[in-house]
Formats: structure tokens, sequence, C-alpha cells
């Protein structure tokens, strides 16, 4: 039963990914990666609203793992950095990473905040 749960999650946070990615790349002319990091700046807060909650395993397989981990794309955020990189863009790359990190520790954090306080 996880592993559906988990694969029914995935199959929505996949498409969503990439629909959100085209979304806002579309409208940016820069080489940043925006639309990569909002999804995974999306990610990081609704998984730090499910640990706040707290919700429970089936929950957890379902949002946590299935949906967030979909949604989220820690492999495409490594691929676009190292192309920024590759590609002179070394600034882009650095401005990358630690955006990246901070956006999205900020969120999760922002998530667990408000995953508590909706809890109580």
């Amino acid at each position: 039963m996880t592993l559906l749960l988990i694969a029914i999650g995935a199959a929505v946070g996949a498409p969503l990914r990439y629909l959100t990615d085209r979304f806002i790349q579309a409208r940016h002319e820069s080489v940043f990666p925006w639309g990569t990091l909002t999804v995974n700046v999306v990610g990081s807060m609704v998984l730090g609203v499910m640990v706040g909650l707290p919700a429970n395993e089936t929950v957890m397989a379902l949002v946590g793992t299935g949906f967030c981990g979909a949604l989220s794309t820690y492999s495409a955020f490594s691929y676009e950095t190292l192309r920024l990189a590759q590609d002179g863009a070394r600034f882009f790359a650095v401005a990358n990473v630690i955006g990246s990190v901070i956006a999205g520790l900020g969120a999760a954090y922002l998530g667990l905040v408000i995953g508590q306080a909706v809890s109580v």
C-alpha cells in the first residue's frame, strides 16, 4: 500500500514540476534556473508543513515521499548549476547554490512553523 501511495504522489508531483518549471522559465530571459528553484522551494515548504503537523506515515508516503520527492529535484539543480559553470555563468552558478540552500532551508523552516501552528 505504501508503494502505491508514493507512486500516486509522484504521478502528481512530477508533471507539476515539469509544468511549473516550463511556465516560470518561459517568463524569464535569464539563464538562471528560476523554475527549478521554485519547485525546490515549494517542495521544501510542503515537506516542512508535513513534518510540523506531524503527518502520519500514510500522508508522509503520499505527500512527503511521493509528491515532494517528484516535485523537487536535486538532480536538475545539480545539472543546471554545472551547466551554468561550464557555460561561463559562474556568478549564476554560485547564486543558484547559495540561493537554493538558503531558500530551501528557509522554506522548510517556515513550513515547519506553519505546520506546528496549524496542529495546535
